[in-house]
């Protein structure tokens, strides 16, 4: 019974991770070629044009952003670090490497220039810095061979990177239901898009820690 349900929850966040993900990928994709006003782009015409090298530190960001999606997702299955180590050692170091000296460090500059004003820019800006921290954390207790502090924070770190997923579903779900200003919106998901996912993670991390 435990391993037919332990195999149901694999296949459901296997679905829905794969929904998700190729939602991401079209966003993405939306950005090929490189164009100073390509999507969302758009409506930061300021930015571009005013801010040295934030549209390079933008697209550093956005394609970055998928690789660590793609390759964090491998992290947490039991199955292929025992089947596989080596896929799983590979698919981390994918991850750590991109997240601390190419999506972090960007994020953490575009956060600085982030739509709904002050809030928001707290918001994103402290989003980059614990991304960066929770991974390299990560990173440093599995040189000293501490898997379950390494496990902890990368469960961390992941919270984070899947913040990109849910900041898209919180602005559909809130623009659908209440018809905020774009300005309110940009604030309020600024936050939804991370915080109650640290705190899933957190509780879940609790909950272990208690058997």
């Amino acid at each position: 019974m435990r391993k037919k349900l332990q195999f149901s929850l694999i296949l459901i966040w296997t679905i829905l991770f794969s929904y998700f993900f190729i939602l991401m990928l079209k966003l993405t994709l939306q950005y090929i070629p490189l164009k100073s006003d390509a999507a969302f782009l758009q409506i930061k015409q300021t930015e571009v044009s005013e801010i040295p090298y934030y549209i390079v530190f933008f697209y550093i960001h956005v394609y970055s952003a998928i690789f660590v999606l793609f390759s964090g997702f491998f992290q947490f299955s039991d199955s292929l670090l025992k089947k596989n180590p080596s896929i799983h050692r590979n698919f981390g170091k994918l991850y750590v490497f991109v997240i601390l000296f190419l999506s972090a460090p960007s994020g953490l500059f575009i956060g600085f220039f982030a739509n709904g004003g002050f809030y928001s820019k707290i918001s994103f800006v402290a989003l980059s810095l614990f991304w960066f921290y929770f991974t390299l954390k990560g990173f440093l207790y599995i040189k000293n061979k501490n898997i379950p502090q390494h496990r902890a924070f990368l469960m961390r770190s992941f919270a984070l990177t899947f913040s990109a997923v849910t900041l898209r579903f919180w602005k559909v779900i809130l623009a659908y239901l209440f018809h905020p200003a774009p300005m309110d919106l940009y604030q309020i998901i600024a936050w939804l898009g991370w915080v109650p996912n640290l705190l899933i993670v957190e509780y879940y991390l609790y909950h272990q820690s208690k058997k």
